[in-house]
C-alpha cells in the first residue's frame, strides 16, 4: 500500500476519532462516540500493518488477540465502583506505551535533533504518567492511604527534581544514545516526579488528578507520533491530551480551585474544619416513603456511596414510581461527584435513566429551594454546607449543590463516617434533614417496597 492511501485512512480515521470525541459530550449519544473512536483505532492499526517498517504481522495480530481478549475480559468483570480504578490503570498503561515507543524510537538510524527532543518528551512525560497513574490507583482503590502526603521540603524537592530533569534533557540530547547515562536518568527522574506529583492529592482532588493523567497520556503518545513520524498517533494524542486539560480545567472551576492549589496545596493538608457537633433525626423507609408519596418534586443527588451499594437501579425505579405519583423527578449532578469526572453519568446511564433529568448543579441551585425532598445518595463533599459557610474546612469556597436549601433532605448512609476527603458535613445535623441510615440499595428497594404495597 502506498504512502499515499495510507495517509488517506489516517484522515478517515482522524476524522471518525473527532466525530466520536465530539458525541462522547452526551450522555444520549455517549455510546455511538465510544463505537465510532474505537472503529477509528481498528482502523489506524490495521493501516498500520501496511507500513514496511513495522514488526512483523504475527507479532502486531498477536499483541492485537491478546489485548483484545484482556480487555473484554477486564471490561466484563470490572465493577462500577472500581471503574475510577480502571481509568487510572490505563492512563498508566497509556503512559509507558508511549515511553517504550520514544525509547525504541532510539534505534532509528538518521534522528534529528527535533525528533531527539521529541523522543526524550515522549519518555519523559510517559513515565511520569506511568508512575503517576500507579499511585493515583492506589489511593483510589485504598491499597494505600487516600489522604494527602506533604512534608516541609516538598516543593524544594520538587524543585530539584525538575531541575534535574532538565540537566540531563540537555545532555541526552547534545549527545544521545541508547545507552547514555542520562536516558536513564531521564527515566529515573520521570518515574519520581510522577509519583511526587500525585502524593500531595488527596481524596476530594482524584477526579482532577484523572482527567490531568489522562491529558499526560495523550501529550506522550502525541510526543511518540513524532518521534516515530506518525500522524494518526500525533492527531490522536493531541486530542486527548487537549480533552484532558479541557476537562481538568472545568473540574477546577467546580472547586473554585486553580490547577496548581490542587497540585501543590495538598488537600486537607492544611486546614482542619471546625468540627461539627449536633443531633441526627434518623428515619425509617415506612416514614421515607411517607414523605416522598406526598413530595410534587423529588431531586436525587448521587455520590460515591450510590456505586458502593449498586444502588442506581433500584433509584431509577423508585424515580418511576414517583414520576407515576405525579412529582417532578431530577437527578442533581456535581462535576465533581465520586472518584472520576463523569463518574454518576455514567452509573445511572447504566440504570437507563432518562437524560434530561440529569440536571447540571448551577441549574438546580436556583430552583432548589422548591424541591420538597432532595434524597442524597451517598455524596458527602458537594452537598457540604461547609463550604460556603467554614473558612476553616479545606474544601471552603468549593461551589456545592444546595441540598440543606431544600424542603426535606433524606440522607443515605451506612454511617456518621466522613467523606473520602474525610471532611465532616454539617448538613447531617440540620433541622430538616432525616437519615436514612443503612445499605443505600436495601434502604430504597424498602421505599419501593412501601410504594408497590
Amino acid at each position: 500500500m502506498s504512502l499515499e492511501i495510507i495517509n488517506l485512512w489516517y484522515v478517515v480515521s482522524a476524522a471518525l476519532f473527532i466525530f466520536g470525541l465530539k458525541q462522547l459530550g452526551s450522555p444520549a449519544t455517549a455510546v455511538r462516540g465510544n463505537k465510532l473512536s474505537s472503529i477509528a483505532m481498528l482502523i489506524a492499526v490495521v493501516v498500520t500493518l501496511f507500513n514496511k517498517d513495522i514488526l512483523p504481522w504475527e507479532w502486531i495480530i498477536g499483541a492485537i488477540l491478546v489485548g483484545s481478549l484482556v480487555g473484554a475480559i477486564t471490561a466484563q468483570k470490572v465493577e462500577m465502583t472500581s471503574m475510577p480504578e480502571m481509568v487510572a490503570l490505563f492512563n498508566g498503561s497509556g503512559g509507558i506505551a508511549s515511553l517504550m515507543v520514544g525509547w525504541a524510537a532510539l534505534y532509528n538510524v538518521g534522528n534529528t535533533t527535533f525528533t531527539d527532543i521529541t523522543i526524550l518528551l515522549s519518555i519523559l512525560i510517559g513515565g511520569m504518567t506511568f508512575s503517576g497513574s500507579i499511585l493515583a490507583w492506589g489511593k483510589l482503590s485504598e491499597v494505600i492511604n487516600s489522604a494527602a502526603v506533604v512534608f516541609g521540603a516538598q516543593r524544594f524537592v520538587n524543585a530539584l527534581i525538575l531541575v534535574a530533569i532538565v540537566v540531563c534533557s540537555v545532555m541526552f540530547c547534545l549527545e544521545p544514545a541508547v545507552d547514555s547515562p542520562y536516558l536513564y536518568a531521564v527515566i529515573a527522574l520521570a518515574l519520581i516526579f510522577g509519583v511526587m506529583a500525585v502524593l500531595p492529592i488527596g481524596g476530594a482532588d482524584m477526579p482532577v488528578v484523572i482527567s490531568l493523567l489522562n491529558s499526560y497520556s495523550g501529550l506522550a503518545a502525541c510526543a511518540a507520533g513524532f518521534a516515530i513520524n506518525n500522524n494518526i498517533l500525533i492527531v490522536a494524542g493531541s486530542m486527548v491530551g487537549a480533552a484532558g486539560i479541557i476537562l481538568t480545567n472545568i473540574m477546577c472551576k467546580a472547586m473554585n480551585r486553580s490547577l496548581g492549589h490542587v497540585l501543590f496545596s495538598g488537600f486537607g493538608a492544611v486546614k482542619e474544619a471546625t468540627k461539627v457537633e449536633g443531633e441526627v433525626k434518623p428515619i425509617n423507609s415506612e416514614d421515607a416513603f411517607l414523605i416522598l408519596e406526598a413530595a410534587q418534586s423529588v431531586s436525587f443527588v448521587p455520590g460515591y456511596g450510590m456505586a458502593v451499594a449498586q444502588a442506581q437501579h433500584v433509584v431509577r425505579e423508585l424515580g418511576e414510581l414517583l414520576e407515576k405519583n405525579g412529582a417532578e423527578v431530577t437527578y442533581a449532578i456535581h462535576p465533581v461527584a465520586g472518584r472520576m469526572p463523569g463518574h454518576m453519568n455514567v452509573l445511572l446511564a447504566e440504570a437507563n435513566v432518562p437524560y434530561d433529568q440529569l440536571v447540571e448543579m448551577e441549574d438546580i441551585n436556583p430552583r432548589i429551594d422548591k424541591v420538597d425532598v432532595a434524597v442524597v445518595i451517598g455524596a458527602n463533599d458537594v452537598v457540604n454546607p461547609a463550604a460556603r459557610n467554614d473558612e476553616n474546612s479545606p474544601i471552603y469556597g468549593m461551589p456545592i449543590i444546595n441540598v440543606d436549601q431544600a424542603q426535606t433532605v433524606f440522607v443515605l448512609k451506612r454511617s456518621m463516617a466522613s467523606g473520602f476527603s474525610g471532611v465532616d458535613n454539617p448538613l447531617f445535623f440540620g433541622d430538616n434533614t432525616r437519615m436514612l441510615f443503612g445499605d443505600a440499595k436495601q434502604s430504597i428497594a424498602a421505599v419501593v417496597a412501601e410504594f408497590k404495597t
